[in-house]
C-alpha cells in the first residue's frame, strides 16, 4: 500500500473515532508533481520541504501539537523531512514519522492519551 492510501485511511479512521475533533486534525499537502508554475506560485506561498503531512493541532502532554510524517511500512524520512522535523520539535511540537496505518493510529492514540495541556482561551486568537 502506497503513503497516500495509508494517509487517507488514517483520516478516514480519525474522521469516525473523533468526530469532535474534525477541524483540527488536516493535511498539509506539501508534495505531490506539479507543473512549474504552479510550483512556483506554491513556493512563493510558503511550500517547505520536509513539512510533515498531518497535524493534529491539539495541545496535549506538554505538546503544542502532533506532526505526522506518512511513510509505508518500509519507507523513510529524507534529509529534508528529518530538519524539518528536528526544528518542529525544537519548538515543542510531538512529531512522528508513522510507518503505516497502525504506526499513525497508535501515534495518535497515545497522543491524545496524555494529560490535557491548557488550552489558549478563543478570545485571544
Amino acid at each position: 500500500m502506497d503513503e497516500h492510501n495509508h494517509q487517507r485511511l488514517i483520516v478516514a479512521w480519525f474522521r469516525s473515532r473523533y468526530p469532535d475533533l474534525d477541524l483540527l486534525f488536516f493535511a498539509i499537502p506539501n508534495g505531490g508533481k506539479r507543473d512549474p508554475a504552479t510550483a512556483r506560485r506554491l513556493k512563493d506561498e510558503g511550500v517547505l520541504p520536509g513539512v510533515p503531512d498531518l497535524l493534529l493541532a491539539i495541545p496535549s502532554g506538554g505538546y503544542s501539537g502532533l506532526f505526522i510524517e506518512a511513510k509505508t511500512r518500509t519507507g523513510s524520512a529524507s534529509k529534508a523531512q528529518k530538519e524539518v522535523c528536528a526544528a518542529l520539535a525544537g519548538q515543542g511540537y510531538s512529531v512522528v514519522v508513522a510507518k503505516g496505518y497502525e504506526s499513525m493510529k497508535a501515534a495518535i492514540t497515545e497522543y491524545l492519551d496524555r494529560p490535557a495541556t491548557t488550552k489558549i482561551p478563543k478570545e485571544s486568537i
